[in-house]
């Protein structure tokens, strides 16, 4: 089915998803349980649709990509390093002439295992990841090519205000400004594959891409895991971990809920709360806001109610706009919380372009030649190098749970 087929699709899913809930919001009352089972299966089918899209559109952009070389030949990005990276993934580093391993060292001692990836592999592999991981498409990803560390300046004491004077006076002095400096520095992080001899031969697509695309997977959700709940300690920092390096629980919201989802019991209504955190968020954020949940804290967010009897959740009914809480769009990521226990963080509420990433951009990959030979398969190791953290608070607000029905 084509891309636009699948869009049709989905709009009409959320068309019909849309009918039932207003049908109720029409006559003043909540959904039947037979509207609401209507509803989820609609939904359910909505996002499968959406995943399927998502992976339609990667394929369609791997394609057009395939044989497409940007960089000048010699250098990391030549057809003759990529050349090189094959008959390396192929045959291991035994079949590589002199200036095949020189092509991929880089300063690296081949005869050590580990061989650099050439830059379009790397550029590949990255672009992979932003497709598989929300996040990472909405943060600002500095990559260093020689700086170890990248220095986030912080203002940690401000001025106070301007005084009002006269035209010649300059006001009194203020010594209150200080600044700080957080550090991203890129710690390694390792993730193996293993793919059968015989798919390495005799598969249709290129080695390099074979490879590529398993390590994709490996080191997206490694990433996204370290993005939602890292603690820091030689890892990203994550946005629902409490630090006053990153978010600090000043940021915090109070969301109420039942223990098994969002409420709009009169004990207190998530819809309210969910209404307080986006004003919470400054008005110059709310642009580029989006909300962060877990898919099943979706399944309950869209079935709350504002003061007024209206869902606060909205369908995108056109094929380039998509759904949207309190008229902002939202994301959703499996490694955000999934659980409702009082005090468990439940959401987020943000500009992610202030979570940033710093990633060196050599990638070495290891060919395992041995270790897996009684299943006639071979192992690869990628190694990366990559950091990230919030680096400005005020950008968030995060939800927490408050179980107010007991």
């Amino acid at each position: 089915m084509k891309i636009r087929e699948l869009r049709t699709k989905r709009t009409k899913l959320g068309a019909d998803a849309r009918a039932i809930m207003k049908a109720a919001e029409d006559e003043g009352r909540s959904m039947t349980a037979e509207e609401e089972s209507q509803f989820d299966k609609l939904m359910d089918k909505r996002d499968g649709v959406d995943a399927t899209i998502v992976r339609a559109e990667r394929l369609e952009d791997e394609e057009r990509q395939e044989d497409v070389e940007d960089a000048q030949p010699g250098d990391r990005g030549s057809a003759a390093a990529m050349g090189a990276l094959r008959a390396y993934l192929l045959g291991g580093r035994s079949v590589l002439t002199d200036a095949q391993a020189r092509a991929l060292n880089a300063g690296h001692d081949p005869e050590g295992g580990f061989l650099v990836a050439p830059q379009q592999f790397v550029k590949d592999l990255l672009k992979g990841v932003d497709d598989m991981v929300a996040l990472r498409g909405l943060a600002t990803v500095h990559q260093l090519t020689q700086a170890e560390s990248l220095g986030v300046p912080t203002l940690d004491n401000d001025l106070s205000d301007a005084d009002w004077t006269s035209e010649l006076s300059t006001g009194s002095q203020d010594d209150g400004l200080r600044f700080g400096k957080r550090e991203l520095r890129p710690h390694p992080l390792a993730k193996r594959v293993k793919i059968s001899r015989k798919l390495l031969r005799a598969a249709v697509m290129n080695p390099e891409t074979l490879v590529r695309q398993r390590m994709e997977y490996k080191f997206g959700v490694t990433g996204e895991k370290a993005y939602m709940v890292g603690d820091g300690n030689q890892k990203p920092l994550g946005l629902f971990t409490p630090s006053s390096d990153g978010i600090p629980t000043t940021r915090d919201v109070d969301v109420s809920t039942s223990g098994s989802g969002f409420v709009n019991a009169a004990g207190g209504s998530s819809a309210d709360d969910l209404i307080t955190a986006k004003y919470t968020l400054k008005s110059a954020y709310h642009a580029k806001a989006q909300w962060l949940f877990h898919r099943m804290m979706i399944a309950s967010v869209r079935k709350l109610k504002d003061g007024d009897g209206n869902y606060i959740w909205k369908a995108g009914l056109t094929s380039d706009q998509g759904d949207r809480i309190l008229d902002l769009p939202f994301i959703t990521s499996e490694f955000a919380p999934s659980t409702f226990g009082d005090g468990d963080y439940v959401g987020l509420l943000g500009d992610f372009s202030y979570y940033w990433i710093a990633e060196a951009l050599s990638f070495e990959v290891q060919r395992l030649n041995e270790l897996y030979a009684e299943t006639n398969q071979v192992g690869f190791i990628g190694r990366q190098e990559a950091d990230g953290m919030p680096v400005l608070a005020e950008a968030f607000v995060r939800l927490q749970s408050n179980d107010v029905v007991a």
